[in-house]
C-alpha cells in the first residue's frame, strides 16, 4: 500500500514488451499511480517532460535507444537530472548493475521481479525525490532570509554575501569541504537573520547603543537560531548562527563559550564578521583601513579570536584572494543572491 503522496505521482513505464507494458500499467494504476507507458527510448525522452513524470521505470533492452543511453541523456538535462530512474532488466550480473548505476540510474530491479519489491523501490525513489525537493526549497528560504536581513538593515548591504565568501575561503583554507563547507557558507549568510526581530531604530542608530539597546541587540543570535530551526538542514548551521558572537576568552554572548567549545564554524564566521564590520561604514563610525583591521585581528588573536584561524585569514586578505578569486557562491553552485560580490 502506498503513501497518500505516492498515489498522486506520475510513473512513466518504458518497456518494449507489450504484455509486460500492459501488466505494469494495470498494476500501477490499481495501486493508485497515474501511468504513462511507451515502448521505445525516443518516445520515453519525449514523454518524460510531457507527462511530468515523478519516476521512470526503464527497461534496458529497448529496440531503438537502449535504456542506458536514455538514462544518460536524462541525466545530461537540467530538468531531469534529479528525476528518479529505476532500471528494469533481465541482466543482473555485478557488471550490469555497475553499468546501470554509472549511467545515472537510482535503482536496479532484475526481472522477473517481485511486485511488492518493485512497489517498495518506487516508494523509496519518490521519498528521495521529495527530500531533494525539500532541500531545494530550503535553499530558497535561505536566500529569502539573507536578503530580508539586508533589506531591513540598509547599512550592511551585501554584508551577508561578503561574509559567505570570506568564510567559505577560510573554511577551504583549513581543509573543510562538502557538508562542512556548505554549513559554514549558510551560517555566514544567515548569521544576522535574527536582526529581523530587532528594532530598526537600534540597527540604524547613528551613535553608541545604551545598555538596554545593547541587551536587545545581543538577542539576535538566539532569535536567528529560532527562525532557522524549522529548516530541515538547519542542524548543520544553527550552532554558527547562535555562536558567531562568542569569544575565544569566554567573554562573548549568548552562552559565554570559551576556546574549542565554540563551534568551529562560529569561530570562522565571528572572525570574518569582525573584519568586514571594521572595513565598512557603520551608522556610528566610518570604515577603517584594511591594514588597521588586520592589525586589530592580530592583536585580538587568542583573546577574541581563535589564534589558529587569524593567520590563515590574514593571509587570504593580504594575498588579495578575496577580490581576485571568483565568487565562492557562484563557483560552488550553492546559491546566487542579488548584489553578491
Amino acid at each position: 500500500m502506498t503513501d497518500p503522496t505516492d498515489t498522486r505521482a506520475r510513473v512513466l513505464v518504458v518497456e518494449d514488451d507489450l504484455a509486460n507494458r500492459v501488466l505494469l500499467t494495470r498494476l500501477l494504476e490499481r495501486t493508485g499511480y497515474d501511468v504513462t507507458a511507451v515502448g521505445e527510448g525516443a518516445a520515453a525522452l519525449d514523454e518524460v517532460l510531457a507527462s511530468d513524470a515523478s519516476v521512470v521505470l526503464l527497461d534496458v533492452g529497448l529496440p531503438d535507444i537502449d535504456g542506458l543511453e536514455v538514462c544518460r541523456r536524462l541525466r545530461a538535462q537540467p530538468a531531469t537530472r534529479m528525476l528518479p530512474i529505476i532500471l528494469l532488466t533481465g541482466r543482473s550480473s555485478v557488471e550490469d548493475v555497475v553499468e546501470g548505476l554509472d549511467a545515472g540510474a537510482d535503482d536496479f530491479v532484475a526481472k522477473p521481479y517481485e511486485v511488492e519489491v518493485l512497489l517498495a523501490r518506487i516508494r523509496s525513489s519518490l521519498r528521495l525525490r521529495a527530500a531533494l525537493a525539500e532541500m531545494e526549497a530550503a535553499h530558497g528560504v535561505v536566500a529569502a532570509l539573507a536578503n530580508a536581513v539586508e533589506a531591513k538593515d540598509v547599512t550592511t548591504e551585501s554584508h551577508c554575501q561578503r561574509l559567505a565568501n570570506y568564510a567559505g575561503r577560510l573554511a577551504q583554507a583549513i581543509g573543510l569541504d562538502g557538508k562542512e563547507l556548505r554549513a559554514v557558507t549558510y551560517g555566514a549568510l544567515l548569521h544576522d537573520v535574527g536582526k529581523i526581530g530587532i528594532a530598526e531604530s537600534i540597527l540604524n542608530k547613528p551613535g553608541p547603543l545604551d545598555d538596554a539597546e545593547w541587551a536587545e541587540m545581543r538577542t539576535h543570535p538566539l532569535i536567528g537560531a529560532q527562525i532557522c530551526a524549522p529548516l530541515s538542514s538547519s542542524r548543520t548551521f544553527l550552532p554558527i548562527i547562535r555562536g558567531h558572537h562568542e569569544r575565544w576568552d569566554g567573554r562573548g554572548y549568548p552562552d559565554g563559550l570559551r576556546g574549542d567549545s565554540i563551534p568551529l564554524g562560529a569561530r570562522i564566521v565571528g572572525l570574518v564578521d569582525a573584519f568586514d564590520a571594521m572595513v565598512n561604514d557603520r551608522p556610528y563610525r566610518a570604515a577603517r583601513a584594511p591594514v588597521d583591521a588586520l592589525r586589530e585581528l592580530r592583536t585580538e588573536s587568542g583573546r577574541q579570536f581563535d589564534a589558529g584561524l587569524v593567520p590563515r585569514f590574514v593571509s587570504i586578505i593580504e594575498d588579495g584572494l578575496s577580490g581576485a578569486s571568483p565568487n565562492l557562491l557562484a563557483t560552488s553552485g550553492l546559491l546566487t543572491f542579488r548584489g553578491a560580490n
